[in-house]
């Protein structure tokens, strides 16, 4: 009895509490698709397909109400597409985070919705493959983003991210990391083969394009660009 009562304790001291599911709300407003990710979701144990919309406000309207760990957001739908859809579940202090799911390969749909908000980016075209993947990526607080669009994705954001150094002249980003250093304008001006008036020249000139105020100001800059460790 004894050894009885004791292996029944130990079992139940060993049993662990269930995971709560994955909560996910499915937005598209293709009824077949919809249906077709709902079995792939709901094949597993740990996610859960709370509701569904087949329209961007719909989607907004029932991620508030319902509050899923999930919306899967369709970027291009009727009334109001999955962009703006994002940004207002965003915007409203919602805990949802969004997986966008699109056709489209082209990196400005991808920009957009990642601006307005989305954690992640997959193909339709790869879901069955990279759906859970996804899913599961994001609710541990990750991102994803499906390695079809990845490179056009890098293209896009060389093309139009704004690096405060491109604002400088070869020769101010080279003042700029000896100030860092800590060099003095006289030193400056003995090894760039400059006046020290020149150098004091650059020095405002890269102050005014940078809009910073003070020599710390400058370094600080400058550590950020990684021109000084």
């Amino acid at each position: 009895m004894v050894t009885e009562h004791w292996s029944r304790s130990c079992s139940r001291s060993h049993k662990r509490p269930m995971k709560k599911p994955i909560r996910i709300l499915l937005a598209d407003d293709h009824r077949m698709v919809r249906q077709g990710f709902k079995l792939i979701l709901e094949s597993q144990d740990d996610l859960e397909v709370v509701g569904e919309a087949g329209n961007g406000r719909e989607a907004v309207e029932k991620a508030l109400a319902l509050k899923p760990d999930i919306v899967i957001m369709d970027v291009t739908m009727p009334e109001l597409n999955g962009i703006e859809a994002t940004r207002r579940i965003r915007d409203s202090a919602s805990s949802s985070h969004v997986l966008a799911l699109s056709v489209h390969r082209d990196a400005v749909y991808v920009r957009e919705i990642v601006r307005a908000g989305a954690q992640g980016y997959i193909l339709k075209e790869s879901a069955d493959s990279e759906l859970l993947a996804a899913v599961r990526a994001i609710a541990e607080g990750n991102s994803y983003l499906s390695p079809e669009v990845a490179g056009a994705v890098l293209t896009d954001y060389r093309r139009h991210a704004v690096n405060p150094l491109d604002l400088l002249t070869p020769r101010e980003r080279e003042v700029l990391q000896l100030i860092a250093e800590g060099k003095t304008n006289k030193e400056m001006a003995t090894q760039l083969n400059l006046s020290v008036y020149t150098i004091d020249g650059h020095r405002t000139r890269i102050m005014e394009k940078l809009g910073l105020h003070s020599i710390g100001e400058l370094v600080r800059f400058a550590v950020r660009n990684g021109l000084v460790e």
